[in-house]
């Protein structure tokens, strides 16, 4: 069964564990044609016994199949911290989907799959990840762990983030990502997921909030979630349509192609703006187009980890 039938059988996101791991299955998969050929090796659960150590984490039944002496590798032992922070404000939602497939997700479900998949090769490598979602609330938080537990717990939040769609919610990013930056208390790697519709005087407010995490030594690695053809080239059919801003109810009626070019414009110079933005704070910025797959995103994991480790 290919993923798309997984996604429809599982009815939208309720199993996200099992759409993670294919994601990054296929990832591997295609992998041999990359430069990181040698990346999937690392997915060990278990390192060589020490002589000296102690026997009480050797696993005697791999032991038994192998002639060789191996411990499990616990919480504990973890090689990297990471957080993901996703912008669950209404902007996130859209477009507005009754279900979902992997040629239609919105920018949401899209942030939903990403972190899973991340989640799912940090767990193989046995290192500890965090959550945080906000929206004009700080919705969730929970710390660094390694645990099934508490992957099968942040797998939940990610679910129902997706399918409880908030009304009329705009958000103050800047505040959480203060309170955000004072709660993670060890050097981390962030992931944060937002598609970045601030004021202009939100969006000072932000990079400091974004300073303040580099300030703390962490490594920040922004996904700027957006549909690129809707989003910022403004594709849609030239008939008379109403647009809606889903934060705050405000709307306007026109025919797209009358504002089409100034539109695409005005917004290529903000998204420019914010690439040099990053640049200038030495936050990596990628572009996180939900028309596109995640081999991107992954791809990104994959190099800020060997820079961070």
């Amino acid at each position: 069964m290919d993923l798309q039938q997984e996604l429809n059988k599982a009815g939208g996101f309720k199993n996200l564990e099992l759409l993670a791991k294919q994601v990054v299955e296929g990832f591997i998969a295609g992998m041999h044609k990359s430069p990181f050929h040698g990346f999937s090796s690392e997915f060990a659960e278990h390192k060589i016994y020490n002589q000296g150590e102690s026997t009480k984490h050797i696993d005697w039944k791999l032991f038994a199949k192998t002639d060789k002496l191996f411990t499990k590798r616990y919480d504990e032992e973890t090689n990297l911290r990471c957080h993901l922070i996703i912008d669950n404000s209404s902007s996130m939602h859209y477009p507005k989907l009754s279900s979902f497939s992997l040629d239609s997700l919105n920018k949401i479900a899209f942030s939903a799959l990403a972190s899973a998949s991340l989640m799912h090769i940090l767990k193989k490598q046995r290192d500890a990840v965090g959550l945080s979602i906000y929206s004009d609330n700080y919705d969730y938080y929970a710390p660094e762990k390694g645990s099934e537990r508490h992957h099968q717990m942040l797998l939940h939040q990610l679910s129902d983030m997706v399918v409880n769609q908030p009304i009329n919610k705009n958000t103050d990013t800047y505040t959480y990502l203060h309170q955000i930056a004072e709660k993670i208390k060890r050097r981390s790697l962030i992931f944060f997921f937002t598609d970045m519709f601030q004021t202009s005087e939100s969006q000072t407010k932000l990079f400091e909030a974004l300073r303040h995490l580099k300030f703390n030594k962490h490594e920040v690695v922004l996904f700027h979630v957006f549909d690129k053809k809707k989003e910022q080239q403004f594709e849609f059919s030239n008939t008379p349509k109403r647009f809606v801003d889903v934060e705050t109810g405000e709307h306007i009626n026109l025919y797209a192609e009358n504002i089409k070019e100034n539109y695409e414009n005005a917004v290529t110079a903000y998204f420019n703006d914010i690439k040099l933005k990053c640049t200038q704070y030495r936050i990596k910025y990628v572009e996180a187009d939900i028309n596109k797959n995640f081999n991107h995103i992954l791809t990104t994991y994959m190099i800020e980890r060997q820079k961070f480790l």
